[in-house]
């Protein structure tokens, strides 16, 4: 383990953190969680009805017991952790060094604050609770309530870092009850009409009103400057605080409403002048000086590049996962086997492509640019947007 320094989403890969699929078991519907799926609850699945997942009050309908938990079905969870496992031998075959988090422990079932209790999720998507901002780790106040403690499964490589010299805050935990939540984007911005939970926040003795939360994955770095997408109001006092704290060092840029949660689901940065993004739309919302670099806009994806699921499985991220991919070097790129339009694609603009399997990426939720949290890149603090 060498001296962290990340900086951005290209330079050469020498260390990497790859997520853990272990004793993932459940997902748990409540309203942290339906807001954060809240885009492919409305928009990304339109061949379903108009409310995708069991309404809560459907208890004659829906499979799900009372609490609200939905079972993932194991071998799903098997073939992720092999899909895990590939990822990892891909990126140790190019010379990166890969580090895991803890496993989450088979008793460990929940996590629980003075406000509300969840089930807990393993350290799978290790992307969207930590920036690395140079030199420092900083984790992020979650988004979903079940990921509340997730960062404490990477504590071990932190603490590796931390004694090589990294700087490491932890950005203020938000209480998140119901009342911390800006419910405007789900309900202005909804195909079919919000998910019920959304329509009906729950009054705490806890409530302070919106907080602060915002999800590393909301920026993209590049170099010394950082674009974040701004989607609410908790999205936006999570952008003040990095504004604050990072002054004079990190230049931010606020783009709004390009996604719901993360912005890696709809551009990524593959190389100085090269933006990798799900539409030509992308475009008009970018920072004027990202405006005139090249865009990659990759084919639709296809329906048979995904596994078939049954209706009672939750589906929770779109069709465009596939462009959530992992650059190792401004010119290598790992790509999901299963999407050849999108490796030609990227062929054509001079990249390598190193094709590697993830199978359920639907029904987990993240890529392989979410399943990775880049620690270690050669690249520093250069200025490519003047």
């Amino acid at each position: 383990m060498t001296t962290l320094n990340s900086f951005d989403e290209w330079s050469p890969l020498r260390e990497v953190v790859v997520g853990s699929a272990t004793n993932y078991t459940s997902h748990q519907r409540e309203l942290s969680f339906d807001l954060f799926f809240h885009d492919n609850i409305a928009g990304d699945n339109s061949t379903r009805s108009e409310w995708y997942y069991p309404r809560l009050t459907a208890r004659g309908r829906s499979a799900s017991p009372p609490t609200g938990t939905v079972a993932i079905k194991q071998r799903y969870v098997e073939e992720l952790a092999e899909d895990l496992n590939g990822i990892e031998e891909a990126l140790t075959a190019l010379g990166v060094t890969v580090l895991r988090p803890m496993d989450v422990d088979a008793s460990t079932a929940e996590v629980r604050t003075p406000a509300w209790s969840a089930s807990v999720v393993p350290p799978l998507n290790v992307r969207d609770n930590t920036l690395i901002a140079g030199d420092e780790i900083i984790e992020t106040p979650p988004m979903i309530r079940s990921r509340y403690f997730e960062t404490q499964f990477l504590k071990p490589v932190f603490q590796r870092y931390f004694e090589r010299g990294a700087r490491w805050t932890v950005m203020p935990r938000p209480l998140m009850t119901d009342s911390s939540f800006d419910l405007s984007y789900a309900r202005v911005s909804t195909v079919g009409g919000p998910t019920e939970p959304i329509a009906d926040p729950q009054p705490s003795c806890y409530d302070v009103g919106t907080e602060m939360m915002i999800d590393a994955a909301q920026i993209l770095r590049l170099g010394r400057d950082m674009v974040v997408n701004v989607s609410t109001a908790h999205h936006s006092l999570g952008c003040d605080w990095l504004e604050r704290h990072l002054a004079g060092r990190f230049r931010i840029h606020r783009v709004h409403r390009l996604s719901d949660s993360h912005i890696d689901s709809m551009v990524l940065a593959l190389r100085p002048g090269t933006l990798l993004v799900r539409s030509p739309a992308v475009r008009d919302k970018l920072p004027e000086a990202l405006r005139s670099w090249d865009l990659i806009t990759p084919p639709a994806p296809e329906g048979d590049h995904f596994p078939s699921y049954d209706d009672s499985d939750l589906v929770l991220a779109s069709p465009f996962i596939d462009l959530n991919v992992l650059s190792v070097t401004p010119d290598t790129v790992l790509v999901n086997d299963a999407c050849p339009e999108l490796m030609r694609t990227l062929e054509k603009h001079a990249f390598t492509v190193v094709p590697v399997r993830h199978r359920h990426r639907r029904l987990f939720g993240g890529g392989f640019h979410c399943f990775t949290l880049d620690t270690v890149r050669e690249g520093g603090a250069e200025d490519y947007l003047s």
